[in-house]
């Protein structure tokens, strides 16, 4: 004899991961506060040379990349991301003080997913975490 549960959610699935890299505390900051509004989790990581090892073993539904990274390059970052076999999967949202439109081509044309400049409103970015993760926005 089965025992049925009707009405009953399993919960197989945890909340969707999110790892910023972001050298600049009060942008992590922002990022964090946007990111727990949606109800997902978040890793802030100020170092991008631990990036992959961080992005291999944690396994993030989405990685929002600086591009000007202390000792690093956010564009060399992402290329890294994507020849690895654990990591190409996931989708890499380049975030940028670098505004002007050859700059923005550049970065799109590395491969990324998405780009988004700084400053962003706090709807931008949530609008952009909710696209790739397929969220519903908060009203």
């Amino acid at each position: 004899m089965e025992l049925h549960e009707f009405g009953k959610e399993q919960k197989t699935t945890e909340l969707p991961l999110i790892l910023a890299v972001e050298d600049n505390e009060d942008n992590l900051l922002i990022i964090d506060y946007v990111v727990d509004s949606l109800n997902c989790r978040f890793i802030g990581e100020p170092d991008g040379k631990k990036t992959l090892s961080i992005a291999r073993k944690t396994q993030p539904n989405l990685i929002l990349l600086d591009i000007m990274l202390p000792e690093t390059n956010g564009i060399d970052l992402f290329h890294d991301l994507r020849q690895d076999s654990s990591t190409r999967h996931i989708p890499i949202i380049a975030v940028t003080a670098l505004a002007r439109a050859e700059e923005k081509q550049r970065i799109m044309e590395a491969g990324f997913d998405a780009y988004i400049s700084k400053p962003y409103m706090l709807e931008e970015i949530e609008e952009l975490i909710c696209r790739y993760l397929n969220l519903k926005q908060n009203p």
